[in-house]
C-alpha cells in the first residue's frame, strides 16, 4: 500500500483488526439450557452419551420432547446417579420463557461386575411459555 510508504504500519488503525471489536452474541435455545441444567444436576461423573430433541404440540401447548441419555461408571458415579433420579421428577427447571412440564426417568440399565455402571434415559417435555 502506497501509505505504507509514508507512515509506520504501526501508526495505521485498520477497523477490521481493532481489539476491541464485538463478538456476535449467541443466542443459546431452550433446549441446550436444558441439556446443561440436566448434565449440572447429574453431576461431574455423568457422561452424556446422547441427546436428541423433537417437535411436540397439542391443543392448546406448543414445544419440545427431549430425551437424554447418560452414562455412569464406578461407584461414586452410580451413588450421583440414583441422586439424580429421585431429584427429577421435582426438581425446578430455570429456562427462560420456556416450562419443563414433565421430566422422568424412562430406561435404566445397569451392572455391578466387573464395576458397577448404569445408563439411564430421561424423557423431558419443554412447554413454550409464550
Amino acid at each position: 500500500m502506497w501509505l505504507d510508504l509514508f507512515l509506520p504500519a504501526s501508526t495505521i488503525e485498520r477497523k477490521s483488526e481493532a481489539a476491541g471489536t464485538p463478538h456476535p452474541r449467541v443466542r443459546i435455545s431452550p433446549g441446550e439450557r436444558l441439556l446443561r441444567a440436566v448434565v449440572a444436576l447429574a453431576g461431574p461423573h455423568a457422561e452424556l452419551m446422547q441427546h436428541s430433541e423433537a417437535p411436540w404440540a397439542s391443543v392448546t401447548f406448543a414445544g419440545t420432547r427431549h430425551t437424554i441419555v447418560l452414562h455412569f461408571q464406578g461407584w461414586e458415579a452410580c451413588d450421583a446417579a440414583e441422586e439424580l433420579m429421585a431429584a427429577l421428577p421435582e426438581h425446578e427447571f430455570t429456562i427462560p420463557r420456556t416450562l419443563v412440564a414433565d421430566a422422568a426417568v424412562v430406561r435404566l440399565e445397569q451392572s455391578l461386575l466387573p464395576e458397577p455402571e448404569m445408563t439411564m434415559e430421561l424423557a423431558l417435555l419443554l412447554l413454550d411459555d409464550a
